[in-house]
Parts: structure tokens; C-alpha cells; sequence
């Protein structure tokens, strides 16, 4: 990619340990706070560690969605579960793993095996994925619907 993206983001304090993410080039605004498990953390709000985890898991479904219809893979559905795990490393907080759980729903048992190749494809050209140093990690499930 010769080209170069920007892409905005801005923060905003509201009160507390809540602020309010916006980009210029968005509609919608996304309310982030210290999750619960910290001092003064806020419970029901998302978190800059779901905001980091879902980075990854969005990435791979985009990716996928791309390859799949270049590759002219048709299938039914697409989702993914993402859990990820904090933990000290070299003495600091870090999300040190994230476990991917993508499920795709293929509309024909022949596309199977194209379709768990497009995934760990998608994996291994997701810009998120390759911009982190978090262990990625992903079990894929492929069904028939």
C-alpha cells in the first residue's frame, strides 16, 4: 500500500473515569470509561480493552468479507467471538492474548475448506492484527447452513 490514511479520532472527558470518543467523519459517538475491574472503573461502558479486542475481531471479519467476495466464496453468515486476556508483561498491564472465534456459515459443504483457508488468509493480512505485538490466536468453526 503506497498510499497513506488518516483517520480521526477524538476524546472528550465527560465526568469521572467516562469520556466520549467522536471522528469528524462519523455519526455516531461511543462513550469509553476505566473498566470495573480498575480503581473507579465504570461498569456497563466500553472500555479501551474492548475497544482493543474488538479492533482485532473487526478487522479479521472486514478482511474476510473482502477476500471471501474476491474469492467468490458464497456464504450465509459470518460472526465472531474475541475474548481477550490482560496480564502483567515485563511488570506492565497488557492485553497480552486474544482468542478469535470466528463462525462462518457456508451454503455448501464443498466451500469448507476455502472458506477456513480465507479466514486464517484474512488473519494473517489483518493491518490490526499486524500492527499489534499481542499474541493472536483464532479457532475457527465452519458450518453448513
Amino acid at each position: 500500500m503506497s498510499k497513506e490514511y488518516i483517520y480521526d479520532v477524538n476524546l472528550c472527558w465527560k465526568e469521572g473515569r467516562i469520556g466520549e470518543l467522536s471522528s469528524p467523519v462519523l455519526d455516531h459517538n461511543v462513550e469509553v470509561a476505566t473498566p470495573p475491574e480498575f480503581d473507579k472503573g465504570v461498569e456497563g461502558v466500553w472500555s479501551p480493552e474492548h475497544l482493543f479486542i474488538s479492533a482485532v475481531s473487526s478487522c479479521l471479519m472486514t478482511t474476510f468479507l473482502a477476500m471471501a467476495e474476491f474469492s467468490k466464496l458464497e456464504f450465509e453468515s459470518f460472526s465472531c467471538a474475541a475474548k481477550g486476556t490482560l496480564g502483567k508483561v515485563d511488570g506492565k498491564f497488557a492485553v497480552d492474548k486474544i482468542v478469535l472465534k470466528p463462525v462462518v456459515v457456508i451454503k455448501d459443504e464443498k466451500d469448507r475448506e476455502k472458506a477456513d483457508r480465507l479466514l486464517h488468509k484474512a488473519e494473517g493480512a489483518c493491518l490490526i492484527s499486524n500492527s499489534v505485538k499481542t499474541e493472536i490466536t483464532m479457532e475457527t468453526e465452519i458450518q453448513v447452513g
